[in-house]
């Protein structure tokens, strides 16, 4: 099986980040819809612990985090191409939104928290403030974070001054997905949000055009189908290595992966399968989906020899 399976939420703002990239290419894909909030039993068979959302799943391969899927989306399907000269760019600006998206979740959920499920707040808090993290205690600081939030959404606005279409020219590219999932967020999350965004005539005017590129074709499917999928399956990447890596990580060497945050998030143990610049594949085993292999970015990620 080699169709794109996209495990996410309607609610969650990186999933639309990838949502928007999936029409951007026009692709037709399958949609499981997973929990927010753990326990997430049909996730962690597919991913070894890693409990983030979204992740996609191409038969017995899962790919984790927002920049890895997005370069997996690019690499399987370069048609339509997008901006080649500004490629290395895109991926600049996708790591550099998710400190405007941390900012805008400080803002929402501690302006939010006394509204929103219990579980979701304390899970949320975790994730993002550490083990010690309480929302409610950063109401006093909303004001703080918005202005972090408006100097950033100003430079995005700065940009489109110009007349440009989208961010890197007349056409749309990765990093419009990237960008447009924070101030779909800031939107749809904040009360004071649309007043802040109408600051920017430029940025809402470009916000319009890609919220316009749509999320392709989607059809549902269940999870316990995922897992039946990856089941039939086995990896179909074959196994590289790479002579010049930093860490001297080999093939079948036992790692483990884990985010490079005090998020309280378990790690994804496995055997090296593949290693690059940019990413790293770990084969492991699970009772219910047999073989996967579960691919990690490397940047933002600690991949350690057990």
């Amino acid at each position: 099986m080699s169709e794109i399976i996209l495990h996410h939420y309607p609610a969650s703002p990186v999933s639309e980040k990838v949502r928007i990239a999936l029409g951007l290419k026009r692709l037709s894909w399958r949609s499981v819809e997973i929990p927010r909030v753990p326990p997430k039993p049909d996730v962690m068979p597919l991913t070894g612990g890693y409990r983030r959302t979204p992740f996609m799943q191409i038969g017995a391969d899962i790919y984790c985090d927002s920049q890895l899927i997005l370069r997996e989306i690019e690499r399987r399907h370069p048609d339509p191409r997008l901006q080649l000269h500004v490629r290395g760019l895109q991926w600049m600006i996708n790591r550099w939104i998710e400190g405007v998206f941390d900012s805008a979740v400080r803002v929402a959920m501690s302006a939010n928290a006394d509204q929103l499920p219990e579980d979701f707040v304390r899970d949320r808090a975790r994730l993002f403030l550490g083990p010690h993290g309480d929302f409610r205690k950063l109401k006093g600081e909303v004001p703080h974070y918005a202005a972090q939030l408006r100097a950033q959404l100003g430079w995005i606005d700065e940009r489109l001054a110009d007349g440009s279409r989208f961010l890197l020219g007349d056409q749309p590219s990765f990093a419009d997905a990237a960008c447009y999932s924070v101030v779909w967020f800031v939107r749809g999350r904040w009360a004071e949000g649309p007043a802040l965004l109408a600051q920017f005539p430029h940025l809402e005017g470009w916000e319009q055009r890609v919220k316009a590129i749509g999320h392709g074709i989607s059809v549902s499917m269940t999870s316990s189908e995922a897992l039946d999928i990856a089941r039939a399956a086995q990896p179909a990447q074959p196994g590289k290595s790479d002579a010049q890596d930093a860490q001297g990580l080999a093939l079948g060497q036992k790692v483990t992966a884990t985010p490079m945050t005090d998020s309280g998030e378990a790690s994804v143990a496995g055997i090296v399968h593949r290693v690059s610049r940019d990413s790293i594949g770990i084969v492991r085993e699970d009772a219910r989906v047999g073989t996967v292999c579960v691919h990690f970015p490397r940047v933002g990620y600690r991949v350690e020899r057990v």
